[in-house]
């Protein structure tokens, strides 16, 4: 089955370069969420937190599917090459489903982050403090600022 790529702005700053898609809403914590449905989120990793984390080797949901969940809750870990790092709910609301492919496939988080490498599905409400792909683009340069100007000693 052929998947339809995302329509997306490409965002370079540094070494550090994604085309991010532009109908999704994007966490602080580099989560995107896609409204697949009406009150139906599919939510994976940003290209910049897969980066970070290195190559995903294993994860772990702790919530179950059917389970409520609040936006900021530990529902999930992910073991990459480069870090060990909670999963965070991005939303209100129940846990409807993780990604099972991952179970047969776990490097789609790193390879196709955006598509075919989502997390979990959750219905309910996004946290309030996601922003559209603009505002995730002018998070990602403050956040990138800042780690250059730590490499740099500032």
């Amino acid at each position: 089955m052929a998947t339809t790529r995302p329509e997306s702005i490409h965002f370079k700053r540094s070494r550090f370069s994604s085309r991010l898609p532009i109908n999704r809403l994007y966490s602080p914590a580099h989560y995107w969420l896609e409204e697949t449905e009406s009150g139906l989120y599919r939510v994976g990793f940003t290209k910049f937190a897969t980066r970070m984390l290195g190559d995903v080797v294993e994860y772990g949901f702790e919530t179950k599917p059917g389970e409520h969940m609040e936006a900021g809750q530990t529902i999930a870990w992910v073991e990459g090459f480069k870090a060990l790092t909670d999963v965070y709910a991005v939303a209100d609301g129940e846990l409807i489903g993780i990604n099972g492919d991952l179970e047969r496939d776990i490097t789609k988080i790193d390879s196709d982050p955006y598509v075919s490498g989502w997390l979990y599905e959750v219905r309910g409400t996004p946290d309030q403090n996601t922003v559209d792909v603009h505002g995730y683009m002018a998070l990602l340069d403050a956040v990138i600022e800042k780690m250059l100007r730590l490499q740099g000693g500032e």
